[in-house]
Formats: C-alpha cells, sequence, structure tokens
C-alpha cells in the first residue's frame, strides 16, 4: 500500500499562488509556489535580512563606541569581529525571518500577471 501524497489532491496542473503561472503539481511545494517564486524570495530576503544586520551592526558600533569607549589601544581587532559577527548573524536571522514571514503570508507576487483566459 502506497503513502498517500497531499499532492493526490490536486489536478495535474495547478497555479502558482505567487506568479500565477500554471505549473505541474510536482513542481510545486506545499504552499503551491513554484521553484522561481521561492528563488526570488528568497533574494528578496536576502537582501533585506543584509540591510537589518548592517543596521543591527551600525547600532552595535555606535553602542561600542559611546557608551563602552573601548580603548583605541587595547585590541581593537576585537570590537571589529564584534560587530562583524553582529552584522552576519544578524543577517542570517532577518533573512529567515523575513523568507519565513512572506510563506506565512502567501501572498501574490507584485509582478504576478493573473492568466488572461477565464478558469472553466
Amino acid at each position: 500500500m502506497s503513502e498517500v501524497d497531499w499532492r493526490d489532491r490536486f489536478p495535474d496542473e495547478v497555479t502558482c499562488v505567487r506568479c500565477l503561472e500554471v505549473t505541474p503539481v510536482q513542481a510545486l511545494d506545499r504552499v503551491l509556489w513554484c521553484e522561481s517564486c521561492i528563488e526570488t524570495a528568497r533574494r528578496r530576503a536576502t537582501i533585506r535580512g543584509w540591510i537589518a544586520g548592517s543596521g543591527l551592526a551600525l547600532v552595535l558600533a555606535i553602542y561600542i563606541w559611546f557608551v563602552i569607549q573601548p580603548n583605541p589601544e587595547l585590541i581593537p581587532s576585537a570590537w571589529v569581529a564584534v560587530v562583524v559577527v553582529a552584522l552576519y548573524l544578524g543577517s542570517r536571522v532577518a533573512r529567515e525571518l523575513i523568507f519565513g514571514l512572506d510563506r506565512i503570508s502567501n501572498r501574490k507576487a507584485a509582478e504576478a500577471v493573473p492568466p488572461s483566459a477565464p478558469l472553466e
């Protein structure tokens, strides 16, 4: 006896909910996004993640410079490393959060074009 797959409930071709392109159901994931929409969302999340990580690193650098006020002669590379790590980790966490929120909201893409032919 074979396992029941969630794709068995759908016809052979389904519309991607992001780009509105008709795609074989085997090419869609469980949220009905095609591969190109997933890649586009990941690219957008990566860009936004780097922006958020840069903001976090900037805030941390300002905090270190004005509040902690480290002695410039005392291991300045360690403070730079702290800021770089904050940039990297902040961008990674923000990227995953943004991509997850994109997936949860499951909105149509802004550049999606509805099919010209009416559905039957």
